[in-house]
């Protein structure tokens, strides 16, 4: 494995985990400059906060501190109910991936979606085949026109605890027969966003890094699961405070071939979101050497 303990150089810092500081709403802007006075050297920005910041001036501040990115959240969310939010979906990604493109990045992530409405408490029906089957077509169009402006898509499957609402992909085995399935040839075209807080629990999940490879594994999200865990959404822990084997599993994402930087995504709402982004930045690059 690499070394992490002298430095912070494979450290990368998901906007979420400081977008809120000390109880309010940071802009994107001044996280970059927070990211960059720690010497922090890649990020992985939410597109409602590249929005309000402005895609172009993000951009130019990004090369202007000489950061990169680790990934681009999010594309996704594609089952609807009509053909008409189907194609409002594939075009959002479409605008997704041209985003990414702007800002450099290393891929796009997909949270893929689920039952058309369960976010809001009204979901429109109950059929996990039908939305798993419009998530197989969203995927196959999006990778169409992500292959031709050079965008890779990373699948991040998510805890089966979100499987109504968030994502109907819920394990790295699911994610990857995706992949098999749209690009058999391991282009690198299409991958895995590989999050702990996510997939620790797998039976399997030694087995399906293994499976993924260096050519499916474009992006590895760090945090730690509490006990007890007080919001299944918004109280993450910081790595080290709960019962992940974070060393244990970058040792079999590294042997697999991985060699990119471990993304800190971390939702706090009754914790790290209550502290300055100066604290969490320390605490993170601390544990990063520590325990990841």
């Amino acid at each position: 494995m690499r070394d992490f303990t002298t430095d912070h150089d494979w450290l990368s810092i998901n906007t979420a985990t400081i977008r809120r500081q000390q109880g309010h709403e940071v802009p994107l802007t001044r996280i970059i400059d927070q990211c960059a006075a720690h010497g922090v050297r890649a990020i992985s920005p939410w597109r409602d906060q590249v929005a309000a910041a402005g895609l172009g001036a993000v951009a130019r501040q990004l090369r202007a501190l000489g950061m990169g990115l680790s990934g681009y959240c999010r594309g996704g969310f594609f089952p609807a109910v009509d053909p008409a939010g189907l194609q409002a979906a594939l075009d959002d990604n479409r605008r997704a991936i041209d985003e990414a493109k702007a800002l450099d990045a290393p891929c796009l992530v997909l949270v893929t979606g689920s039952l058309p409405g369960a976010l809001n408490g009204a979901p429109a029906h109950k059929s996990l085949e039908r939305v798993r089957a419009q998530v197989h077509d969203g995927i196959a169009a999006s990778l169409e026109y992500a292959r031709q402006v050079g965008m890779p898509l990373a699948i991040e499957p998510l805890h089966p605890m979100q499987a109504a609402d968030r994502a109907c992909i819920n394990t790295l085995e699911q994610a990857l027969d995706l992949c098999d399935a749209l690009d058999p040839q391991r282009s690198g075209a299409l991958g895995v966003a590989l999050d702990v807080y996510h997939v620790w629990w797998d039976p399997k999940l030694r087995q399906q890094i293994a499976r993924a490879g260096a050519e499916r594994l474009l992006a590895c999200h760090v945090c730690d699961w509490l006990t007890p865990t007080r919001d299944l959404l918004s109280d993450r822990g910081m790595m080290g405070d709960g019962v992940v084997e974070l060393r244990k599993i970058r040792s079999w994402v590294e042997d697999a071939g991985f060699r990119g930087f471990s993304e800190v995504e971390i939702f706090s709402q009754s914790d790290w979101w209550q502290r300055s982004g100066d604290e969490v930045l320390a605490t993170c690059i601390a544990r990063h050497r520590t325990c990841v």
